[in-house]
């Protein structure tokens, strides 16, 4: 009745989700409040609004609060895949396996609207490599199915699958180890990458040595069972953060972000904020607020948050810092150039008899000194987003009398700048290797000839469970990123870049036929094992 909203979604950003509830339904952004739900999966499918918008319009003819939740079949249906595409690649090398040039062709599905991801796949398919003559070709094909979404490193991973293809075909060809011809032709820090950029301090090379030195590489294979590695890349971004810290009368922190958790990035904030005040990460809680508790932020995507909004934390603890100095030597009255931040304590560097003041302390003079205490940090990071640069290693096992393929073990390695929360940038990387695989060898939507969607539930459109699969082994490269002040890398893209190649090389590796349509289902190996006999 007073022209307000309010909406609770899960999404990958509440203000995101205001602009365009906001843009559709003729209202003003300020009228909207957006409170972020727990958001479960996102991986780029939430990155746009869906019934946000019938919702709020419902609520305002009926004076009622609406309640909108989407069934299986309905989110299969309408809430957009990636997209399917094709991939034409040509590489050329000399004969010691110097690439001297390579063309790609890529054509996408956009669905029913212009906007497939193509162009990042022509940006990225020759990112890992110190390659000078490359041309790049994409086509953002308009066809009579949904509207394609963003889905992890979108556009990413159908490129890398053609070009490391035809790098695992040049390799056999030139008989040189697939890992060393990729280092002969790595990106390296000072490479000018084919979209433009000249790369900073980067791990690609890191990784690629990492993998040639596992015991995973040089373990020996049996029959019918095949290696296959690859390379991966995503740019990784900045983008506009916002974050508020305040201290408790108790001396326990607070740090509020604008940025859903998909990935763990409320531990790396609070863990973030922790190591700048100099406190145990225990007495520090990370929220995640709504558009009307904290400045605008961009969405969670394109790995930026740990790393961009990881930024305004430290700014935001700084400012707090600054804060805290001032209240403390207002209360010792004494000049505030004297007074510095160690070990989670304000000190006084000219007066020895005066004993440090902890932030416990502080925030119980708060009320004398000036009133509650926090910082705050609004940023626009436009610079220093290291990429992200990963490889794979995939052995597998193919029945020859069903075609079946059996994932024998699997290796994720990427250079994750610094990791912030060691065991969830290993989820990262383990979480993006299974959606991988699932891309390689089960997933895919089927059509009928009416173009109705069949596979609408998890029992037709299979997804690799924990029984499909060993445990990913991982190895986190360090290189830091001279970009932020802990070294971090966004993580979350770039695993799953590499495993379409990485599978794909190891099942033609193990069959002896070069197999280039995914998803590599039964029914196809099996054919390409029958034509071969």
């Amino acid at each position: 009745k007073d022209g307000q909203a309010t909406i609770w979604c899960s999404s990958q950003g509440a203000f995101m989700v205001r602009a365009y509830t906001a843009k559709i339904c003729g209202m003003e952004t300020s009228k909207i409040k957006v409170i972020p739900a727990e958001i479960g999966g996102g991986f780029g499918g939430k990155t746009t609004i869906y019934l946000e918008p019938l919702g709020l319009k419902l609520s305002q003819k009926t004076g009622r609060p609406v309640k909108f939740v989407m069934n299986r079949t309905e989110v299969m249906r309408a809430t957009g895949p990636t997209s399917g595409g094709t991939a034409r690649v040509k590489l050329g090398a000399d004969k010691k396996g110097n690439f001297v040039a390579g063309l790609i062709e890529l054509k996408y599905e956009a669905g029913a609207f212009a906007g497939s991801p193509v162009g990042l796949g022509c940006m990225t398919a020759f990112a890992p490599y110190n390659l000078k003559d490359v041309k790049c070709t994409g086509w953002d094909v308009l066809v009579n199915r949904p509207k394609a979404a963003a889905y992890r490193a979108p556009g990413a991973p159908v490129a890398a699958f053609a070009v490391e293809s035809a790098i695992d075909e040049l390799a056999l060809l030139l008989k040189i180890d697939p890992i060393e011809l990729r280092l002969k032709n790595c990106a390296t820090e000072g490479t000018t990458a084919p979209y433009g950029v000249t790369f900073d301090r980067i791990g690609n090379r890191e990784c690629l040595e990492a993998g040639r030195e596992t015991k995973h590489y040089t373990k020996r294979l049996k029959p019918y069972q095949g290696r296959g590695v690859a390379s991966g890349f995503w740019f990784n971004i900045g983008g506009n953060s916002s974050a508020e810290i305040m201290i408790n009368e108790d001396g326990k922190v607070t740090v509020a972000t604008g940025n859903p958790d998909i990935g763990g990035s409320r531990a790396s904030m609070a863990m973030m904020a922790a190591e700048t005040l100099g406190v145990d990460v225990a007495n520090v809680k990370p929220v995640v607020a709504d558009t009307e508790s904290i400045p605008y932020s961009d969405l969670t995507g394109g790995s930026r948050v740990t790393f961009a909004t990881g930024k305004s934390v430290i700014e935001a603890a700084k400012d707090m810092i600054t804060e805290m100095c001032l209240r403390a030597a207002k209360f010792w009255k004494v000049d505030p150039a004297q007074v510095e931040w160690k070990d989670g304590a304000a000190v006084c560097i000219e007066r020895a008899e005066i004993k440090p003041m902890p932030m416990k302390e502080i925030a119980k003079i708060a009320f004398k000194t000036g009133g509650a205490i926090s910082g705050k940090a609004n940023i626009n990071v436009k610079k220093g987003a290291g990429p992200g640069f990963g490889l794979h290693i995939c052995d597998v096992e193919v029945d020859p009398e069903t075609g079946r393929v059996t994932v024998l073990r699997y290796t994720a390695i990427q250079d994750v700048g610094k990791a912030i929360h060691p065991s969830y940038v290993e989820g990262q990387l383990q979480g993006g290797a299974v959606q991988g695989i699932g891309w390689a060898l089960n997933e895919e939507y089927v059509y009928s000839e009416n173009g109705n969607l069949l596979n609408t539930g998890f029992l037709d459109y299979r997804i690799p469970v924990a029984s499909d699969l060993p445990m990913i082994e991982t190895i986190l490269v360090e290189v830091p990123n001279p970009g932020h002040p802990f070294g971090v890398r966004g993580v979350g893209e770039t695993p799953i870049v590499p495993p379409l190649a990485a599978v794909a090389n190891a099942v033609s590796n193990a069959i002896g036929k070069r197999m280039t349509n995914l998803p590599l289902n039964p029914a196809k190996i099996l054919a390409e094992i029958d034509a071969s006999e």
